[in-house]
Protein backbone atom coordinates (compact mmCIF):
# COMPACT_ATOMS: atom_id res chain seq x y z
CA UNK A 1 0.00 0.00 0.00
CA UNK A 2 2.97 2.58 0.81
CA UNK A 3 4.45 1.71 -2.39
CA UNK A 4 1.29 2.91 -4.18
CA UNK A 5 1.13 5.76 -2.65
CA UNK A 6 4.58 6.55 -3.47
CA UNK A 7 3.70 5.99 -7.10
CA UNK A 8 0.87 7.70 -7.40
CA UNK A 9 2.76 11.05 -5.38
CA UNK A 10 5.19 10.49 -8.55
CA UNK A 11 2.91 10.35 -11.10
CA UNK A 12 0.78 13.99 -9.42
CA UNK A 13 4.57 15.49 -9.85
CA UNK A 14 5.15 13.80 -12.91
CA UNK A 15 1.82 16.28 -14.13
CA UNK A 16 2.55 19.04 -11.93
CA UNK A 17 5.97 19.34 -13.54
CA UNK A 18 4.55 19.15 -17.15
CA UNK A 19 1.60 21.85 -16.86
CA UNK A 20 4.18 24.23 -15.06
CA UNK A 21 6.28 23.44 -18.12
CA UNK A 22 3.68 23.83 -20.67
CA UNK A 23 2.65 26.45 -19.14
CA UNK A 24 5.84 27.91 -18.75
CA UNK A 25 6.54 27.68 -22.58
CA UNK A 26 3.46 29.44 -23.82
CA UNK A 27 3.93 32.19 -21.44
CA UNK A 28 7.83 32.83 -22.41
CA UNK A 29 6.85 31.91 -26.67
CA UNK A 30 4.78 35.04 -27.75
CA UNK A 31 4.48 34.91 -31.58
CA UNK A 32 5.78 37.82 -33.43
CA UNK A 33 2.28 39.22 -33.31
CA UNK A 34 1.61 39.37 -29.94
CA UNK A 35 5.69 40.97 -29.87
CA UNK A 36 4.58 43.02 -32.11
CA UNK A 37 1.34 44.52 -30.07
CA UNK A 38 3.02 44.63 -27.07
CA UNK A 39 5.64 46.94 -28.23
CA UNK A 40 3.06 49.56 -29.66
CA UNK A 41 1.19 49.20 -26.20
CA UNK A 42 4.57 50.35 -24.47
CA UNK A 43 5.61 52.68 -26.56
CA UNK A 44 1.95 54.23 -26.05
CA UNK A 45 1.98 53.87 -22.53
CA UNK A 46 5.28 56.15 -22.31
CA UNK A 47 3.68 58.88 -24.11
CA UNK A 48 0.30 58.82 -22.19
CA UNK A 49 2.81 59.25 -19.04
CA UNK A 50 4.43 61.61 -20.60
CA UNK A 51 7.29 59.51 -20.71
CA UNK A 52 8.42 60.58 -24.40
CA UNK A 53 12.59 60.09 -23.93
CA UNK A 54 11.32 56.63 -23.52
CA UNK A 55 9.08 57.03 -26.51
CA UNK A 56 11.63 58.21 -28.58
CA UNK A 57 13.75 55.44 -27.51
CA UNK A 58 11.71 53.08 -29.57
CA UNK A 59 12.08 54.37 -32.77
CA UNK A 60 13.40 52.57 -35.71
CA UNK A 61 17.04 54.39 -36.64
CA UNK A 62 14.59 56.22 -39.81
CA UNK A 63 12.25 57.68 -37.33
CA UNK A 64 15.28 58.95 -35.01
CA UNK A 65 16.48 60.54 -38.53
CA UNK A 66 13.25 62.24 -38.67
CA UNK A 67 12.96 63.66 -35.16
CA UNK A 68 16.34 64.38 -33.36
CA UNK A 69 15.39 63.66 -29.38
CA UNK A 70 15.61 66.92 -28.22
CA UNK A 71 12.90 68.24 -31.14
CA UNK A 72 10.64 65.15 -30.15
CA UNK A 73 10.47 65.73 -26.49
CA UNK A 74 10.00 69.33 -27.25
CA UNK A 75 7.59 69.07 -30.27
CA UNK A 76 5.32 66.11 -28.61
CA UNK A 77 4.36 67.30 -25.26
CA UNK A 78 3.71 71.00 -27.06
CA UNK A 79 1.13 69.63 -29.79
CA UNK A 80 -1.25 67.58 -27.96
CA UNK A 81 -1.00 69.46 -24.24
CA UNK A 82 -0.73 72.88 -25.22
CA UNK A 83 -1.77 73.67 -28.87
CA UNK A 84 -4.87 70.91 -28.15
CA UNK A 85 -5.09 71.44 -24.47
CA UNK A 86 -5.62 67.59 -23.67
CA UNK A 87 -5.66 66.55 -20.18
CA UNK A 88 -6.36 63.39 -20.69
CA UNK A 89 -5.85 60.40 -23.22
CA UNK A 90 -6.52 56.91 -23.48
CA UNK A 91 -5.73 54.40 -26.80
CA UNK A 92 -7.07 50.86 -28.31
CA UNK A 93 -4.76 49.07 -30.04
CA UNK A 94 -6.53 46.80 -33.16
CA UNK A 95 -4.91 43.33 -34.84
CA UNK A 96 -1.78 42.88 -35.88
CA UNK A 97 -1.25 42.96 -39.47
CA UNK A 98 2.05 41.29 -41.17
CA UNK A 99 3.37 43.89 -44.23
CA UNK A 100 6.21 42.67 -46.32
CA UNK A 101 9.02 45.07 -48.07
CA UNK A 102 7.26 48.27 -45.80
CA UNK A 103 8.65 51.69 -46.82
CA UNK A 104 8.24 54.18 -44.06
CA UNK A 105 8.27 56.68 -47.10
CA UNK A 106 9.36 57.20 -50.62
CA UNK A 107 12.57 56.43 -51.41
CA UNK A 108 13.02 55.29 -47.83
CA UNK A 109 14.92 51.48 -47.75
CA UNK A 110 12.35 49.02 -47.36
CA UNK A 111 11.63 46.92 -44.25
CA UNK A 112 11.61 43.40 -44.83
CA UNK A 113 9.19 42.47 -42.39
CA UNK A 114 6.82 45.10 -40.35
CA UNK A 115 3.14 44.87 -38.07
CA UNK A 116 0.82 47.45 -38.74
CA UNK A 117 -1.52 48.02 -35.62
CA UNK A 118 -4.02 50.77 -35.75
CA UNK A 119 -3.75 52.82 -33.00
CA UNK A 120 -7.26 55.20 -31.52
CA UNK A 121 -6.06 57.58 -29.00
CA UNK A 122 -9.01 59.52 -27.27
CA UNK A 123 -8.34 62.98 -26.52
CA UNK A 124 -10.59 65.10 -24.05
CA UNK A 125 -9.28 68.65 -24.13
CA UNK A 126 -9.95 72.18 -24.60
CA UNK A 127 -11.62 71.62 -27.80
CA UNK A 128 -13.61 68.68 -26.84
CA UNK A 129 -13.05 65.13 -27.01
CA UNK A 130 -11.67 63.86 -30.12
CA UNK A 131 -9.75 60.74 -31.73
CA UNK A 132 -6.78 60.26 -33.79
CA UNK A 133 -6.30 57.14 -36.17
CA UNK A 134 -2.93 55.81 -36.82
CA UNK A 135 -1.34 52.71 -38.49
CA UNK A 136 1.72 52.75 -36.05
CA UNK A 137 4.40 50.04 -38.06
CA UNK A 138 6.94 47.81 -35.36
CA UNK A 139 9.66 45.77 -36.68
CA UNK A 140 12.76 43.98 -34.79
CA UNK A 141 15.87 45.43 -34.90
CA UNK A 142 18.67 43.85 -33.63
CA UNK A 143 15.90 41.63 -31.07
CA UNK A 144 14.56 44.68 -30.35
CA UNK A 145 10.97 45.95 -31.47
CA UNK A 146 10.91 49.59 -32.84
CA UNK A 147 8.53 51.82 -33.56
CA UNK A 148 7.59 53.85 -37.27
CA UNK A 149 5.18 55.74 -38.57
CA UNK A 150 3.77 56.09 -42.01
CA UNK A 151 5.00 59.25 -44.04
CA UNK A 152 4.30 57.77 -47.59
CA UNK A 153 2.01 60.09 -49.89
CA UNK A 154 -0.78 57.87 -50.42
CA UNK A 155 -1.52 55.52 -47.48
CA UNK A 156 -1.90 52.00 -48.30
CA UNK A 157 0.94 51.34 -50.56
Amino acid sequence: MNKHRQGMGLVILLLAIVVIWITAYFYLHKSPEDMAVAAVDTFYTYEKNGAFSDSWAMFHPQMKEKFDKVQYLQIRPHVFMNDFGVTTFTYTLGEPEEVKDWQMEEGAEPIDLAYKVTVTQSFGGKFGNFSIIQDVYVTAVDEEWVVLWDYRDSPGK
